[in-house]
């Protein structure tokens, strides 16, 4: 229904009155009068295609009213004996086929796995359309139930291992279906990729390694901290709102989660196609306020912004610059709008990037590579599951039963040493005295096990959790590849039956070695922060232990000099 009267009363609330005369109070942020819209959840992401990350060259004109114009991407979508199928290649893992949206893109659709999906009807007298509040609380309302602190039993997933935001597994979808502006033929789609081309390019380099990003002179990095508690609306809205400042300008801007989930759907519509990008820290509906959460968050959002930051594509970005140093409320707004209406999204990424003096790559090669990287993913991800699986179960043993029994065995010393006293025998004081100590020794041992895996195991559990979430990236970024390499596969019958021409298969050879060196510079990355990060992290790991069995052993030593040797 639609609102036929709308009164507002301050305090951002909005007196309202439907086709029905009921009356009643709604959020102003969340009301739009007279458009009789839906509220829908979610759409789907549409089948991918590749139609718009086109050749450079302008259409002839005539072919210029022509679906798609001369776009060898394309034929296949434009077949109309049906010789081909509208999935022209393999889709991405993770992705659906055979589903389209007409909203699919400006709703949102990409499985974001913490993403709320909405009730179908919004308990308001009056129409509401929350996907183009700008300001709206619907994730602070409607988070997803997660539990809120440690490693406990409710958090564990498949397995075991701990579920938490950075998991993609197949129900993270990347965006890659086609979106307002680029489903244009001819001379259209050409202006639109010159727009995109004038844009920032992405140069590639060959370093020792292989294929590299081009990194900056200055390691940007930031702070998450100072959580403070904030509201709206008179108090009837509540949030946690985080302060990040970054080294560059050493000024901090403040943001709450929300503002952090909008940063990572820009990222992931830009960049998904070519860099994998992990989800943020669950969201909870309940909890959110208890300090112990809080911790928790600001941990896990500081360690994806670092993560962040690292990446030189990433940190370099418009979009993330924005986020780290909007001067006022006008300017974020601002810098909001315009991200949303990036068109250089999804895989004209590639249309960006430029390999600085390296050859093109043949379809083989290509395909050898994008193997060779699948294959140590899904390793890896197997492996950092496994750990995560054998250290939730160590966590809960040195929370549970181990501790219970370093106290029995210390409740029976001392137990022992009080029917020693009741002896009456004179000469004993110093062994029952001894005893006694042996035993609050054993109580003050189980203390300190069930407290140490927050100072070693849970640095290694989020470490792990981390790289969880960006290997659940890595299938459907191969996945990518995997179709365009497909595709080109392909263009040898498609020139044979005279449907594209030489020319536009050495374009599709050369766009498929441009997505190859991407994958390649992306992966490089990967493996020297993975080099970094083990390393860091298992000595800080293992530094602990040392000290955490020094004292045991000194607990011990001290307990062992006070029984005399007879």
């Amino acid at each position: 229904m639609s609102c036929r009267f709308a009164r507002n009363i301050g305090g951002g609330w909005i007196e309202a009155k439907n086709s029905r005369g009921e009356v009643g109070l709604v959020p102003e942020d969340y009301i739009e009068v007279n458009q009789a819209q839906p509220f829908t959840s979610r759409g789907n992401a549409a089948p991918l295609d590749l139609s718009f990350f086109d050749s450079q060259m302008p259409a002839p004109a005539s072919t210029a009213q022509t679906s798609n114009g001369n776009d060898p991407w394309a034929v296949f979508d434009n077949n109309p004996s049906g010789g081909f199928s509208n999935n022209w290649a393999a889709q991405p893992e993770g992705t659906e086929t055979g589903k389209t949206s007409s909203n699919a893109w400006h709703s949102g659709g990409h499985g974001h796995p913490q993403a709320y999906q909405g009730p179908d009807i919004y308990p308001y007298p009056c129409l509401i359309d929350l996907s183009g509040a700008e300001d709206d609380e619907w994730d602070e309302e409607w988070d997803d139930v997660k539990s809120s602190g440690g490693y406990a039993e409710s958090e564990a997933g498949e397995g075991g291992a701990i579920n938490r935001g950075g998991a993609h597994g197949s129900s993270m979808k990347i965006a890659l279906n086609k979106f307002p502006g680029f489903s244009k033929s001819g001379p259209e789609l050409y202006l639109l990729s010159k727009q995109a081309a004038k844009g920032t390019k992405l140069p590639i380099y060959g370093g020792e390694v292989g294929p590299v990003w081009a990194y900056p002179d200055y390691q940007l990095d930031c702070v998450v901290a100072d959580p403070k508690k904030g509201s709206k609306m008179y108090g009837l809205k509540s949030y946690i709102e985080y302060q990040v400042t970054p080294t560059t300008t050493n000024k901090p801007v403040n943001h709450r989660y929300k503002h952090f989930d909008w940063l990572y759907e820009r990222l992931l519509d830009k960049y998904g196609s070519a860099i994998p990008i992990p989800c943020l820290p669950d969201k909870q509906v309940t909890g959110r306020f208890e300090e112990e959460f809080i911790k928790m968050r600001m941990e896990r959002l500081q360690g994806w912004m670092t993560r962040m930051c690292r990446h030189p594509v990433i940190s370099s970005s418009e979009v993330f610059q924005l986020f780290l140093s909007y001067k006022d409320e006008k300017d974020w707004k601002t810098g909001k709008r315009k991200a949303e209406k990036d068109e250089t999204v999804g895989v004209m990424i590639f249309s960006t990037i430029e390999p600085e003096g390296l050859p093109d790559l043949d379809v083989i090669e290509v395909e050898q590579k994008c193997e060779q990287f699948s294959r140590f993913t899904r390793a890896m991800d197997d492996g950092v599951k496994d750990l995560l699986t054998i250290g939730n179960e160590h966590w809960k043993r040195c929370t549970g039963p181990l501790p219970k029994e370093y106290q029995r065995i210390g409740k029976a010393f001392q137990n022992l040493s009080s029917v020693f006293i009741s002896s009456g025998y004179e000469g004993e004081a110093t062994l029952t005295d001894a005893l006694t100590a042996a035993g609050k020794t054993y109580e003050e041992i189980a203390q300190m096990v069930a407290e140490q895996p927050k100072k070693d195991l849970h640095f290694l559990m989020e470490t792990n959790n981390e790289y969880k979430g960006l290997l659940g990236c890595f299938p459907d970024t191969i996945g990518v590849h995997k179709a365009a390499i497909e595709k080109v596969k392909e263009a040898d019958k498609l020139v044979a039956a005279g449907k594209i021409t030489t020319s536009d298969k050495v374009s599709m050879s050369k766009r498929a070695s441009t997505m190859s060196y991407a994958l390649q510079a992306e992966m490089n990355h990967f493996h020297n922060n993975r080099i970094y990060d083990y390393n860091r992290v298992m000595q800080q790991y293992l530094e602990q232990q040392v000290k955490f069995y020094e004292m045991i052993a000194e607990k011990l030593r001290h307990a062992h000099s006070q029984f005399t040797t007879m």
